[in-house]
């Protein structure tokens, strides 16, 4: 692989996000979230925590839906969305204390999202809140770490390069749980029907080093090597990389290139 096939990380992390990670990983999981949600046509649309947009901007692009909203607590990227689509309403706010009256939405989405917020319960029953009667939403969470294999070796190489609770940040977009417990929460939020499906996509990075280099140059997790010169960033970057590959079957780096399944838990959810 030349060096003009790597992923070039000159850019602030919001634009690395929308350049590299929304068409490797996000779009997938959208567009699968769209095809299982199916809103109806002129149906108003909520949805939190999303990001560069990539949800919101397929619903415009599918051109079904009325009103459209996206709402995020990260202003550089809501920047980021509104310059992909200006016609789509970005808000910045929590998903714990959603800026709407009670009833203003027919449909609400979370894509990847619920693992991050520090009251669960409360987000659901905020998605609740603010869904029409008969309204229906629909979340994805990714699962367990040891289901998405790349991440699984990335964190493993991060606590014996960097040492322990290196990889804690990683970890925490990971849920150690099963489907009936993310029903179990949506039922208690106040939701009438659950239906949670566990769900796997291939995904496709240039190369392990890319997939650890955007980790660790595009995400929080780039506070780990922040108070390194660049030599030793560099250096501790391809030492990560290469352990993290060391951990993988062979198949996943067929070609030079990383290829691995990744698990995420995909709920439905209406209201009566």
């Amino acid at each position: 692989m030349s060096v003009h096939e790597h992923w070039q990380m000159d850019a602030s992390a919001p634009e690395l996000y929308e350049r590299y990670l929304v068409p490797a990983i996000t779009s997938l999981w959208a567009n699968d979230l769209l095809d299982r949600i199916a809103p109806a046509r002129g149906e108003s649309v909520l949805d939190i925590a999303c990001g560069t947009g990539i949800v919101a901007r397929l619903i415009e692009q599918r051109g079904i839906a009325g009103r459209v909203v996206g709402l995020d607590l990260n202003s550089a990227m809501l920047a980021i969305a509104r310059s992909k689509s200006p016609k789509i309403e970005w808000i910045e706010g929590s998903a714990l204390d959603l800026p709407f009256d009670a009833g203003s939405f027919d449909v609400v989405l979370c894509q990847l999202g619920l693992q991050f917020f520090p009251d669960r319960l409360l987000a659901l029953k905020e998605m609740v809140r603010v869904l029409k009667p008969a309204g229906h939403a629909g979340f994805s969470v990714y699962g367990s770490i040891e289901k998405t294999p790349a991440a699984y070796a990335f964190v493993q190489a991060l606590d014996k390069c960097l040492g322990e609770e290196a990889s804690r940040i990683k970890r925490s977009e990971h849920l150690s749980c099963d489907a009936q417990e993310i029903a179990d929460w949506a039922k208690q939020a106040g939701f009438d029907f659950v239906e949670v499906a566990p769900v796997t996509k291939q995904i496709r990075f240039p190369s392990m080093l890319d997939y650890v280099r955007f980790q660790l140059t595009a995400t929080p997790m780039a506070s780990l090597l922040n108070d390194k010169e660049v030599p030793e960033r560099d250096r501790l970057i391809m030492s990560i990389s290469d352990d993290a590959a060391s951990r993988l079957d062979y198949s996943m780096l067929a070609g030079g290139k990383l290829t691995f399944p990744q698990q995420s838990f995909v709920a439905i959810a209406s209201l009566h």
